[in-house]
């Protein structure tokens, strides 16, 4: 068995999944400060958030760092690999302040607007956009 395809496999598929939660969770935001003020609609978007964040995102983050670290082992890690790990540092940063903000709502405390949650939704889309970059074409070769 090849564990090389095997561990690139999973490191996509989490990838894939992280990325999912990563814009839809603001998006979910979004809707909840809109509707705060309705009790039935507000609590629906927190089992929502709570379900996403912990059994969608925090498992997929998990497994894209133990996976991407076992790759990066494996092929060295190159200039290229450590902006792409440097990117996704901050990508993880951007996930744990979902998760403050994820709280936030849970404790009834939110206070930023759905103006600003559909401004951060941009932010995986431009670490992505970075990531994929350092993948495909290794610049820093």
């Amino acid at each position: 068995m090849n564990f090389y395809l095997l561990f690139k496999s999973l490191h996509l598929i989490a990838i894939i999944s992280w990325m999912a939660g990563l814009l839809y969770l603001p998006r979910i935001f979004v809707y909840h400060s809109e509707n705060h003020s309705n009790q039935s609609l507000n609590d629906t978007f927190k089992v929502m958030e709570k379900r996403l964040y912990y059994y969608i995102m925090n498992p997929a983050a998990v497994l894209v760092w133990f996976s991407g670290i076992y790759l990066g082992h494996v092929l060295g890690f190159d200039t290229w690999l450590i902006v792409k790990i440097g990117v996704v540092l901050i990508m993880t940063a951007y996930h744990i302040l979902l998760g403050i903000y994820l709280n936030d709502f849970k404790l009834d405390k939110q206070i930023r607007t759905s103006r600003y949650f559909r401004i951060i939704n941009e932010v995986p889309f431009f670490l992505l956009f970075i990531i994929l970059i350092m993948v495909i074409m290794k610049p820093f070769y």
